[in-house]
């Protein structure tokens, strides 16, 4: 409290968050520990935001990626084969802005949005927060990724055939159109 100048209030309700966030916990006669990192409750988008930044990057990059593998291509699938007019007018919208880019932070901006939207086209309640879950530190290797290319925008065939077998309907061509365009993005991240 000293340290920092804060009050005890302040101090009990931080410890009450990390300990809602798995980061701690308190016993009595014990004292406060620090939990494991296994305990950590990963999919709080704080813990994995602030894990992320003292996580060895490369390591991170390659968790994330592998993450991304297992639910893209399945959640590009199904938006294919469900998407609304609203829900793929946002992604047409977030492919035009990659269209459209004239530089990084426009692509990552657009980028960004274009997976999000294939979440959201997904029409699975449950898939759609994975996006808010990991949106800052998807947008850090999307980042990440534009500046190791040759060109910021290098994918953007590879984008452009995940958004036409989404809006052709074809579930098959949309797995594997995504499935390849993160083919590419593990490319970026091990080279």
């Amino acid at each position: 409290m000293d340290t920092f100048g804060v009050s005890r209030t302040v101090l009990r309700e931080a410890l009450r968050t990390l300990t809602s966030k798995g980061l701690i916990e308190s016993r009595p006669r014990v004292g406060t520990r620090v939990r494991p990192k296994h305990a950590w409750n990963l999919l709080d988008v704080d813990v994995l935001d602030w894990y992320s930044r003292v996580a060895e990057p490369m390591a991170f990059a390659l968790k994330l990626q592998e993450m991304r593998e297992m639910i893209e291509p399945y959640a590009a699938g199904l938006a294919a084969a469900s998407h609304t007019d609203d829900t793929f007018n946002a992604l047409a919208a977030a492919h035009g802005s990659m269209v459209a880019a004239r530089n990084v932070d426009e692509w990552v901006r657009a980028d960004l949005q274009f997976h999000l939207s294939v979440l959201t086209a997904c029409s699975n309640e449950l898939l759609i927060p994975l996006g808010t879950l990991i949106e800052r530190t998807l947008e850090a290797q999307l980042r990440l990724n534009a500046k190791r290319a040759d060109v910021f925008n290098a994918s953007l065939a590879e984008h452009t055939a995940v958004f036409d077998a989404i809006r052709d309907r074809d579930a098959t061509a949309a797995r594997e159109a995504m499935a390849g365009l993160l083919g590419v993005t593990r490319g970026r991240i091990e080279g």
